[in-house]
């Protein structure tokens, strides 16, 4: 495996995991709809909407990390999120499969549990969520996401695909932390997303380590989230205080522990975050 295709490669999290890539030796090629100065890879204009274009772009790619979307319910109506999301997977998936590719690793959403943009805010099932949790999403993005998962596991049931779907935290660069540190005091500001979040740089790792992972199954979904809260506070006192009605706590939540488990992912992976917002 060299040549591996990152689609959104000119997005925030595109522009880290390419580098990730060619500092571990391999060749990328961005696949994106606009051309990004200075991105260090060979760059390809596409529409994801338009089948033959992701075949055209993919064509050659020994693996593809699909991260192009819209991504967050802001910014456009619900309705034109949901569809550019789920028809993008899809075609992803589809190319994938029509030019033999094997692996293809997923952005998707811890927003695909429902909690952090719910127009009717809820309380988690049990703590820390795992995988396992269901997805309850009230707005267009999180139920893309939960239908991109959907799109691979009947993918991978036909036997053509392995695909990793990656469910990403609020994702932070180290130029955001000034800004967070701020927020973190303000637990209030961080709750609907239970305080989780994953550094930019653990973010990318994890995507390359899904290029080479064991996938039992041939379609997993992983926590990708960091090793301790956003917030100055303890997580009991955090539980306590904004989801005091949770009453099923299924792992030690000492210290600032994470309330999205990401167990499944380091074993999954063989990885681990490193990089700590404070």
């Amino acid at each position: 495996m060299r040549t591996i295709a990152v689609t959104g490669g000119s997005g925030k999290l595109g522009r880290y995991v390419i580098e990730e890539l060619r500092r571990q030796g391999y060749l990328a090629v961005s696949l994106d709809h606009r051309i990004a100065e200075g991105l260090p890879c060979k760059q390809t204009r596409v529409d994801m909407s338009d089948l033959g274009q992701v075949v055209g772009g993919l064509k050659g790619a020994d693996a593809v990390i699909h991260l192009a979307a819209i991504p967050a319910p802001l910014g456009y109506p619900h309705h034109t999120i949901f569809a550019n999301n789920v028809l993008g997977s899809f075609h992803v998936l589809e190319a994938a499969e029509l030019l033999g590719i094997r692996r293809v690793v997923m952005g998707s959403s811890t927003s695909c549990y429902g909690f952090a943009w719910a127009s009717k805010p809820f309380s988690p099932a049990y703590l820390p969520v795992d995988e396992a949790h269901p997805q309850l999403p009230q707005e267009g993005y999180g139920l893309s996401k939960t239908v991109g998962e959907l799109t691979s596991d009947m993918f991978a049931r036909r036997g053509a695909l392995e695909i990793a779907n990656l469910r990403f935290s609020l994702i932070a660069a180290p130029e955001e932390y000034g800004r967070m540190a701020e927020d973190a005091r303000h637990p209030e500001r961080f709750s609907k997303i239970l305080w989780s979040y994953i550094d930019i740089r653990d973010a990318a790792t994890a995507c390359t380590a899904a290029l080479t992972a064991r996938l039992e199954g041939g379609s997993v979904s992983l926590n990708i989230t960091g090793d301790e809260v956003l917030s100055e506070r303890d997580t009991s006192a955090l539980i306590a205080e904004h989801y005091p009605e949770v009453t099923d706590i299924r792992a030690d939540l000492g210290g600032r522990a994470p309330l999205f488990s990401n167990a499944l992912a380091k074993e999954t992976l063989n990885w681990r975050p490193i990089y700590k917002w404070r």
